[in-house]
């Protein structure tokens, strides 16, 4: 690569962000998505890759503690950044709050929307502790759920409102 021109889609750059709390450097391609790095190099299939649009929300991650889409996003782009998966919000001796309350109101069927819905409302209760349904719907409105119709869903969130605080990630 010349100075100052473009990366070549091929082109190898180095990457620095921390994912779930740990520092990650990796030479990644250039146009390499975000979504495609971490389920492919960093082995975290828990962030789902649905319609390729940032249509579904299947791919949501929170990046310095904000709801995206992974799969609009390049991996470079994401210098210092912090990261948080789906695998970032579960403890590592069982299930979060908002998990638990997903678990015990039935509100997944397939499971492919699920972490990309816990995501997004991850940032909803770290930005309003208390919403009410429709500030729910609202939050939830850009991630997509083809079983459920979303009662179940929005009752887990309203549940889990109601618990002690979610912590911000």
């Amino acid at each position: 690569m010349t100075s100052g021109a473009p990366p070549t889609p091929a082109e190898r750059l180095r990457v620095r962000l921390t994912v779930n709390g740990a520092p990650v450097e990796r030479l990644v391609e250039a146009r390499r998505s975000l979504a495609d790095f971490l389920r492919e190099d960093l082995a975290l299939t828990g962030t789902h890759v649905g319609c390729e649009h940032g249509v579904c929300g299947a791919c949501t991650v929170l990046i310095d503690g904000r709801s995206a889409r992974s799969c609009l996003l390049l991996a470079v782009q994401l210098e210092g950044a912090r990261v948080t998966t789906i695998e970032g919000l579960t403890p590592p001796d069982g299930l979060s709050p908002l998990q638990e309350a997903f678990r015990t109101c039935h509100a997944m069927q397939c499971g492919f929307c699920t972490p990309g819905m816990i995501v997004a409302s991850t940032e909803l209760l770290a930005v309003t502790p208390a919403p009410d349904e429709a500030g729910i719907r609202e939050a939830l409105a850009g991630n997509l759920c083809m079983c459920t119709g979303y009662v179940n869903i929005v009752r887990a969130v309203a549940q889990a409102a109601a618990r002690p605080a979610v912590p911000a990630p």
